[in-house]
């Protein structure tokens, strides 16, 4: 689905005011998190996962206010593919994949590697890998593994980290971030 704002202001216009103000915040992304919040009238998310084979690209945020149907399409599309399990995912993890994705300035899509996963999900991964937490913020909807094609793990785990909103693991050898709404923190290289 793709939604569009038209409140007197392109959303051409607002995306290249955004823009040009993040170049000035990008050296430092100094309180990004803060700056998405007042940024403007729309927060958007891209997103693609090759599991499934669905892309997004929704406007889920407008002036202050969630979109329900654009939250609902959100839920569907970061499930437990494995499982076909939907859950609410945490508006506040969205905010902060939207703002690191403004603040990397591209216009690819994520691809979604890991929404939410489902307590069975996790127990089979945790068992083939030592990298999944027993209780990962993954099994509440809080949590997201993505990747850019453009841009570095460094890139994409400095960008989220200067959200200063949750948590962030770098992920080198799989070429992916997580990024989540936890307490502040990071590991990874």
């Amino acid at each position: 689905m793709d939604n569009t704002a038209s409140k007197g202001v392109s959303r051409r216009g607002l995306l290249q005011a955004f823009a040009a103000t993040s170049l000035v915040a990008a050296p430092t992304y100094a309180n990004a998190f803060g700056f998405l919040k007042g940024a403007g009238d729309i927060r958007r998310i891209k997103m693609y996962n090759g599991r499934t084979g669905e892309s997004m690209d929704t406007i889920y945020w407008v002036e202050g206010d969630y979109i329900g149907d654009a939250l609902a399409e959100v839920n569907h599309f970061m499930r437990d593919w494995r499982r076909n399990e939907v859950i609410r995912i945490d508006t506040r993890t969205l905010d902060i994949m939207a703002a690191s994705h403004a603040l990397l300035d591209v216009s690819e899509p994520y691809v979604l590697l890991s929404g939410y996963r489902s307590p069975a999900t996790n127990a089979m991964l945790r068992a083939r890998s030592s990298g999944v937490a027993k209780s990962s913020l993954h099994m509440t909807g809080k949590a997201a593994d993505l990747r850019l094609g453009s841009r570095s793990v460094s890139q994409m785990a400095r960008a989220a980290a200067s959200c200063n909103a949750g948590g962030v693991g770098r992920y080198s050898g799989s070429n992916f971030v997580h990024m989540d709404c936890g307490p502040v923190r990071s590991w990874g290289s």
